[in-house]
Formats: C-alpha cells, sequence, structure tokens
C-alpha cells in the first residue's frame, strides 16, 4: 500500500470521526456486557440462595433462566453492534474511500 494514501487516511477528519465513534460504540457495549456477565458471576459466587430458589413445582431453579438470559443478552448486544457496524460504520468507510480514491 502506498505510504501516501496511508498517511491521507490516517489524517482524514472524518476516518479520524469514525474511530473515534466506533472505538466509543465497541467500549461502551463492552462495559455492558461485562456488567451482565460478572454480575451473573457474583450472583453465582455470592448469593447461592437467590440462584437455587425452585420455579413451580418441578426441578427448575430461578438460576437457568437467568443463566439463559446471560446468553440471549450476549447474541442480542452482536447483533446490535452487527446491525449498527453495516449500517452506520460501513456507510461512513465507504465514504472515506470514495473520498480519498477520487
Amino acid at each position: 500500500m502506498d505510504t501516501e494514501l496511508i498517511t491521507r487516511i490516517a489524517n482524514n477528519p472524518n476516518y479520524l470521526a469514525l474511530k473515534a465513534k466506533r472505538t466509543n460504540f465497541g467500549w461502551r457495549l463492552t462495559l455492558v456486557m461485562m456488567s451482565v456477565y460478572y454480575g451473573f458471576i457474583l450472583l453465582v459466587a455470592f448469593n447461592k440462595s437467590f440462584l437455587s430458589q425452585k420455579l413451580g413445582a418441578g426441578v427448575i431453579t430461578l438460576g437457568i433462566p437467568i443463566g439463559l438470559g446471560v446468553i440471549v443478552f450476549t447474541i442480542v448486544i452482536t447483533a446490535y453492534y452487527v446491525n449498527r457496524a453495516n449500517r452506520e460504520f460501513d456507510a461512513l468507510s465507504n465514504a472515506i474511500a470514495k473520498e480519498l480514491l477520487k
């Protein structure tokens, strides 16, 4: 790759804005995901009696749906990231590429 092109990309204000937006968004989602995951782990470690409460007359405890909720939340947050990346970040990347390759 041409070093002049790399320099133009690295100094492009639209690229810098895209990079900042994507990084900020990624860190916020990481913080949310870590809060959910480590919140569940802390429940497992320090409040077993809460998670071991039976739901109804069966053998299912409260920990099972909460654990499944963490898994579903992971899928949802991933889909949210992919959707936003496809919709917003890819469009900005394409616009920057068109602008710089003129």
